[in-house]
């Protein structure tokens, strides 16, 4: 029987088709997070470079400043950070003043899915309150460096909007490499990649 149109629903290149109110852990597939994330500009696409700096791109070095202040940290907590964002891949980047503008729905609507999308790679749908604190600093500290690489901020107020980052720019593997924009395809393949390495290491 099909589906009764409604405008909850979204279809994905997958063939899934997900409610955004309600979501499914059934529904949602890494290919089509790595699709969407890999088309979503960061700073509403003001940057430099030949190429936006993308959801998955920032995925994957929030993922390395993390492990860079958590050298211990588990497959399962680095999992955690690469899909800190992942619900953008349907609902896009709005930066933070303007969520706060939004209010509570929007919040609860990118819960939900963030938990729906922790269930479906086998992680717990709610991640712990230390693990989220030390996440969003990695978050923050991303966000200063793509702001003062790529956004044109000074680093006094960079510092000012997101904080000192705790690593050095210096102190981080690859840092050109991670920060220069990557095309689409390439933004696509190295968050999978991110993703598939993690995962061989949980199991």
């Amino acid at each position: 029987m099909a589906r009764t149109p409604n405008r909850a629903w979204q279809r994905m290149l997958s063939g899934r088709r997900l409610d955004l109110l309600n979501p499914s852990p059934v529904d949602i597939e890494l290919s089509d997070i790595a699709h969407g994330l890999a088309r979503v500009a960061r700073w509403n696409g003001q940057t430099f470079g030949d190429y936006s700096f993308s959801v998955a791109q920032h995925s994957v070095l929030v993922m390395v400043l993390f492990e860079a202040a958590a050298p211990g940290a588990s497959p399962r907590d680095k999992l955690f950070a690469l899909l800190h964002d992942a619900p953008e891949y349907v609902m896009g980047d709005i930066i933070s003043p303007l969520k706060s503008a939004m209010g509570g729905d929007y919040r609860d609507l990118e819960s939900r899915l963030l938990n729906a999308i922790h269930i479906r790679f086998s992680l717990p749908a709610i991640r712990p309150a230390a693990l989220s604190r030390a996440i969003k600093k990695a978050d923050r500290d991303a966000a200063y460096f793509e702001a003062v690489n790529l956004a044109g901020f000074e680093i006094e107020e960079a510092r000012r909007y997101f904080g000192a980052p705790e690593t050095a720019q210096f102190e981080i593997e690859d840092f050109d490499r991670l920060i220069r924009p990557w095309p689409t395809q390439e933004a696509h393949d190295r968050f999978i990649e991110a993703f598939a390495e993690l995962s061989a290491a949980m199991r």
